[in-house]
């Protein structure tokens, strides 16, 4: 209740700083500088500092304030509009008095344009969610009434809601640090998909792995090259678990792979061995059974075509350090006739815990360029997907986790492991993750 008062003081105050010259017109000379100079100084610290909140980091504190500095200049917009409606009537009217009209009417304009660029700049430089679209709409339709304003709105329910989530799960992860939930008995081990790699600069688990981090978890990255068939990429995961179970003395690692990550461990784990040194194994969106997808792609697109994409990925990956990139075997290796014959000849083994996680889009809307495109194409050959993957394709283990929100939202290909860095309405990715480590520590793995 404090707080909601507080906040109706600062609307009355601050419209009052804006609409100055109006409020204190008839009041005697002395009053009139005391209050334009107590005004003025309100909205000097008003833009310093529009709120009293606490806010668990510095970012979130530019961010929170950029947001109420946004809905303020929308709230006192409304409020000067009589004030400005007055100004405009009496030059046009031709006022004797019209150098204080023009006066009046300069701060009004002054003091919103500060307000809000003061607003927009503290936003468009902190925030994530925002984007690089929002931020180039924001710019695009930024001197077009009404548009105008409803991008500001949406740049203010975006940002606050930013604020408040990301707020929120820094106090969650404080209350619980000293319970390390996710300190699970073996290393996390994370495996990527077909045509990424591991990066410092950007990566590919998204915000994932700091967080699980910050719960306890110790976390390995799979550093396979980016395309080569299973067999070959297998190898070098294999060698990759090994390392890590001899280097952290723990003996075995967690396994959480994504899309052909997940085939791929499932090889180095029955055909290479490594089932001595894998607790378990997580997929995530893997086609356990195949795209028909990439059936399809491979009989329909001309042979200069798939010839011409296979030379330029493999030189361009190439010279960002993969020694031998494959892509044409890595996509005949989603494809479902490989994969029905892959899952006759690589078993699981008993040693190892699998279980396996699926999403699907529920519409052409629900993911970013180029899951957009391609999810109509998926669900006409595959059914429900995630914009690459047959949500019924993911299904391998003892356990099927299967990803539904509420909304149209859905969980593409790329949302589920936190790729775009995307704030989910009814998904907290990071948070799923969290939990997923902390069930497997306390199933003692």
């Amino acid at each position: 209740m404090k707080k909601y008062i507080v906040r109706v003081l600062n609307i009355l105050l601050i419209s009052a700083a804006v609409n100055a010259p109006f409020i204190v017109s008839g009041l005697p000379t002395v009053v009139k500088i005391a209050a334009g100079v107590l005004l003025g100084v309100y909205f000097l610290l008003f833009n310093i500092l529009p709120t009293f909140e606490k806010y668990p980091t510095f970012r979130l504190r530019i961010l929170g304030d950029g947001a109420e500095l946004i809905l303020f200049f929308f709230i006192t917009c409304i409020v000067s509009v009589p004030f400005a409606v007055i100004s405009i009537v009496e030059l046009v009217n031709g006022a004797d008095d019209y150098v204080k009209y023009i006066v009046q009417f300069a701060v009004l304009v002054i003091a919103e344009t500060v307000i809000f660029w003061n607003g927009i700049i503290r936003v468009y430089f902190t925030s994530v969610q925002l984007g690089i679209r929002l931020r180039v709409l924001g710019i695009v339709f930024g001197m077009i009434f009404p548009v105008n304003l409803v991008m500001l709105m949406i740049i203010y329910l975006t940002t606050h809601g930013e604020c408040k989530f990301e707020s929120g799960k820094i106090r969650l992860n404080e209350s619980r640090k000293d319970d390390r939930i996710c300190e699970t008995k073996y290393p996390v081990l994370m495996v990527h998909g077909v045509f990424f790699r591991d990066s410092k600069l950007l990566n590919y688990w998204g915000r994932i792995p700091a967080e699980l981090e910050k719960n306890g978890a110790t976390v390995y990255y799979g550093e396979q090259q980016s395309a080569l068939s299973v067999e070959e990429s297998s190898k070098e995961l294999a060698d990759k678990i090994k390392d890590i179970a001899a280097k952290t003395g723990c003996g075995k690692v967690n396994i959480i792979a994504h899309s052909k990550g997940g085939l791929d461990a499932r090889y180095a784990i029955s055909m290479l061995g490594c089932d001595k040194y894998v607790a378990s194994l997580t997929t995530v969106n893997t086609p356990h059974r195949g795209c028909l997808f990439a059936e399809y792609l491979l009989k329909a697109a001309p042979e200069k075509v798939t010839r011409f994409i296979e030379n330029t990925y493999n030189g361009a990956f190439q010279a960002l350090g993969d020694n031998s990139p494959d892509f044409m075997s890595a996509v005949r290796n989603l494809t479902a006739g490989f994969c029905e014959e892959f899952n006759k000849k690589v078993i699981d083994s008993p040693e190892v815990v699998y279980q396996s996680i699926g999403s699907k889009a529920k519409n052409r809307r629900s993911g970013r360029f180029p899951l957009n495109v391609s999810y109509p194409v998926v669900k006409k050959h595959d059914g429900d997907n995630d914009g690459l993957v047959a949500i019924e394709a993911t299904e391998w283990g003892e356990k099927w986790i299967r990803l539904y929100p509420k909304g149209n939202r859905g969980i593409t290909h790329a949302d589920v492991i936190d790729l775009n860095r995307e704030n989910i309405k009814g998904f907290d990715v990071r948070e799923f993750y969290v939990q997923l480590v902390a069930d497997l520590k306390n199933r003692g793995l």
